[in-house]
């Protein structure tokens, strides 16, 4: 007697997998799709996030912006169904600094932008006609971004920042929403079209003539196996384990990164606030007493060293919650992903917060006095030059969503929907080749990694 069929069987069911479950089932009308997991449904990392989205994003190529471009009009268009649901808002990214020869960087950094598709730059060396963001919806923004060079407007718009910031870029089609509102929205669809959520950890794919032919896992009732033709591997950070089930080297590794939570009672960061990035590298703010203490101790010496720029900050939760996440990408060594995670940096909280104070001064209030902060995270899963991949492998009919590193929210409504349309064989977008496995073997692509500027990761 034959066992169970499925037209696909995807592995993980983080915000990747519900993506392309939901893409499947609604999107090209899928009738017979199962989705495992041994945990329940965005547990793993996808809730780990600071839930941010972007179309800002560096070349080479305009597919990053094209990719993001697409996944925010499909955000807009679940905010638009649901009476934003999601609490989709476009306060923007804003990008500070108190380094003149960031001006150009900048400047430069916008053009670039602006010619891959993201928007134009408007330039404000005076008050005139900057337009605010709004604290909430998002309807009615501009795209491109704003310079902000005029001292006052800097202070009228941003009175919290560092007194000696001489610039803000502040891109526009960007800013946060609900992970776990939109990954629950997309799976209650999905489900409603008859996707079956299974609560399994799938144990190996068996391959026939070069072809999957089934999928063994175990499930609280014991051992159980599919018989399908389709697997997707949606793993996130287990995305290399389940690709060796494959007999497939994945290309990715895992970073593992922390952020903090911490309480503001004091309002000193205005709740209304985009997300904020301090630019320039940090030497953490010490008083003469603390800093002469720890030059003493030689294991807290490196609390006084100068760690790279881009901590950033964004208020959390409803207009009434004083609650700041903090994150700072300063610490990038690949590591092996373990579950249940350890943060092994008892400093991170105190590093994040004083380096934090370098933009935004008025949190000095809280040194040595802060609520017990709550730090969580989860691991970026990046290929080498930190770019996706949406992509069949070399096993007729497995497919892989993944690489997907600190933006996987952001991406994974186009990218479920990018993989979608591989699985069915529909007409692709132009840009698909930019994240597929084979863009390795391609010369041209080859040429490029040779000479990569940038990864687009803050």
């Amino acid at each position: 007697m034959s066992g169970p069929t499925a037209e696909a069987v995807i592995c993980g069911a983080g915000i990747a997998g519900i993506s392309t479950a939901y893409h499947l089932c609604v999107s090209q009308n899928m009738s017979n799709v199962v989705l495992v997991d041994e945990r329940p449904p965005l547990s793993l990392t996808s809730d780990k996030s600071t839930e941010c989205y972007r179309n800002w994003w560096p070349g080479p190529g305009d597919a990053m912006v094209r990719l993001m471009d697409r996944s925010i009009d499909l955000l807009e268009a679940f905010a638009r169904e649901t009476n934003n649901r999601i609490q989709l808002n476009r306060r923007g990214y804003a990008f500070a600094t108190a380094d003149p020869e960031r001006i150009s960087i900048y400047r430069q950094a916008a053009e670039e932008a602006a010619a891959l598709g993201a928007g134009p730059l408007r330039e404000h060396r005076a008050p005139g006609d900057y337009q605010p963001w709004p604290a909430s919806g998002f309807e009615a923004q501009p795209r491109g971004a704003d310079l902000l060079l005029d001292p006052s407007l800097i202070r009228a718009h941003f009175p919290y920042l560092a007194d000696d910031t001489v610039a803000v870029l502040h891109p526009r089609r960007c800013g946060w929403f609900s992970a776990q509102q939109l990954g629950m929205l997309m799976l209650e669809r999905a489900r409603d079209k008859g996707l079956a959520l299974l609560e399994g950890r799938i144990e190996d794919v068996e391959i026939k003539g070069g072809t999957v032919s089934q999928v063994r896992l175990r499930t609280t009732s014991g051992a159980q196996s599919i018989d399908t033709r389709r697997f997707i591997n949606a793993a996130g950070p287990m995305q290399v384990e389940v690709g060796k089930m494959l007999g497939i080297e994945i290309p990715v590794s895992c970073e593992l990164h922390a952020k903090v939570a911490f309480s503001d009672p004091k309002r000193i960061v205005r709740r209304d606030a985009p997300l904020l990035i301090w630019s320039d590298p940090v030497d953490l703010v010490w008083s003469h007493a603390e800093r002469t203490e720890l030059e003493a101790d030689s294991s807290a010496r490196s609390l006084l060293e100068t760690y790279p720029a881009g901590v950033h900050v964004r208020p959390d939760g409803p207009e009434d919650s004083p609650i700041l996440v903090v994150l700072w990408t300063y610490d990038t060594r690949t590591v092996e992903p373990k579950f249940p995670i350890g943060f092994e940096d008892p400093n991170f909280p105190t590093i994040a917060l004083r380096g934090l104070a370098r933009m935004i001064p008025g949190l000095e209030t809280y040194f040595g006095k802060m609520a017990r902060p709550f730090v969580d995270g989860g691991y970026y899963a990046k290929t080498a030059e930190n770019r996706p991949l949406f992509t069949p492998l070399p096993v007729e009919g497995a497919y892989l969503i993944g690489g997907l590193s600190g933006f996987g929210l952001m991406a994974a409504p186009a990218g479920g929907e990018l993989l979608a349309k591989q699985i069915v064989g529909e007409t692709l977008p132009s840009y698909t080749w930019w994240f597929q496995l084979d863009r390795y073997q391609r010369p041209d692509y080859q040429a490029l990694l040779a000479d990569w500027q940038g990864s687009g990761q803050l």
